[in-house]
């Protein structure tokens, strides 16, 4: 046992602190990246909707989805992966200020049919390959409820339309036929 406290004594001793060198220059902090903003905290649960009232089982990957009061969009979350909106019932968008062309799934322009977010990238909008919104029976998410799951968050409001983000990036969308923003609108508290 004295052998050891003898040991650790003389390793201790080798560990002294380094000299301190002062050059007279002024000390500047290293920059660090300031973390990514977020998206608003819920203060209560009032504003939430039951995300298993919108979880489609039969589906892979496995999502949750709803329309909006009015039928016109339809949402969906894929877990961990992203959250978007396109037509319940036309294949083109028809939002003002949404782009034209994007580039199709061979690369050539096509008309988007959907606007999208994911983790970590901006707003975009895409094309998604089928000609309109799926067939399975889905749920409306009423106005002022939100659908928070798996990383996401979308909302549905008459005076602003439907939002979604991501709760990694921050990042988000706010639409509706008048135009939209590249924002997450959250329902008021």
């Amino acid at each position: 046992m004295v052998l050891g406290a003898a040991f650790l004594a003389a390793a201790l001793t080798g560990c002294g602190s380094p000299t301190i060198v002062n050059t007279g220059e002024p000390w500047t902090p290293v920059d660090t990246p300031a973390p990514p903003p977020g998206l608003p905290e819920h203060t209560s649960n009032r504003t939430l909707a039951d995300a298993s009232e919108y979880y489609v089982v039969a589906e892979t990957p496995k999502v949750y989805r709803f329309a909006t009061p009015s039928a016109r969009w339809q949402c969906e979350i894929v877990p961990h992966a992203s959250a978007g909106c396109r037509p319940a019932t036309s294949s083109t968008l028809a939002i003002t200020g949404a782009p034209t062309a994007v580039p199709g799934a061979d690369g050539e322009p096509t008309a988007p049919n959907t606007i999208l977010i994911d983790r970590a990238s901006d707003v975009r909008f895409v094309e998604t390959g089928t000609e309109t919104a799926t067939e399975t029976p889905t749920v409306t998410l009423p106005f002022g409820k939100v659908l928070q799951v798996a990383g996401f968050r979308c909302n549905v409001q008459e005076a602003t339309g439907v939002s979604c983000g991501s709760e990694s990036s921050g990042k988000g969308f706010t639409f509706s036929a008048e135009g939209f923003t590249a924002v997450y609108t959250d329902v008021p508290q």
